[in-house]
């Protein structure tokens, strides 16, 4: 293998500088969202509280020990967290019948509605911000994401 086999090619460094920057970007803007639905649903509810909420209405249940592994969360952050969904009425839980030392978790009927109001409110605001983009952009965008996040 030669120098040349191995060149970088001219301004990829500078358009990955810039991706990454973007990235960065995208990341920072996920975290105020996250604060921001919290926040609409409960004043106290934390953003790793409607994480896990997020993510268990989807699944429709879940276990502690699939979020603080999902989430790679401690599992005293995880049980916090669930008895603050608890108390705030916003998931139910049950033992599980094949092992009873697991409790499986589930949304209430009242936090899915809101999360689905939710959900269709980032679908209209989403839509609205790339409705620019053709379908085979925003297909290379999804596979952009799902590159990396198969990494």
């Amino acid at each position: 293998m030669t120098a040349a086999d191995t060149a970088v090619p001219t301004g990829i460094d500078d358009a990955l500088a810039e991706f990454q920057g973007n990235l960065n970007l995208i990341f920072a803007r996920a975290r105020s969202l996250w604060k921001e639905s919290a926040a609409r649903i409960h004043p106290e509810l934390q953003p790793s509280g409607y994480k896990l909420l997020t993510f268990i209405a989807r699944a429709g249940s879940a276990n502690a020990h699939q979020l603080a592994d999902s989430f790679e969360m401690d599992k005293s952050v995880v049980s916090r967290q669930v008895r603050m969904l608890e108390d705030l009425d916003l998931l139910e839980s049950r033992p599980d019948d094949s092992d009873g030392r697991q409790r499986v978790l589930t949304a209430t009927p009242a936090a899915c509605e809101i999360l689905a109001d939710l959900r269709g409110a980032h679908a209209d605001r989403l839509r609205g911000i790339l409705s620019e983009l053709t379908p085979e952009e925003l297909q290379s965008a999804s596979k952009v994401f799902r590159l990396l996040a198969e990494v």
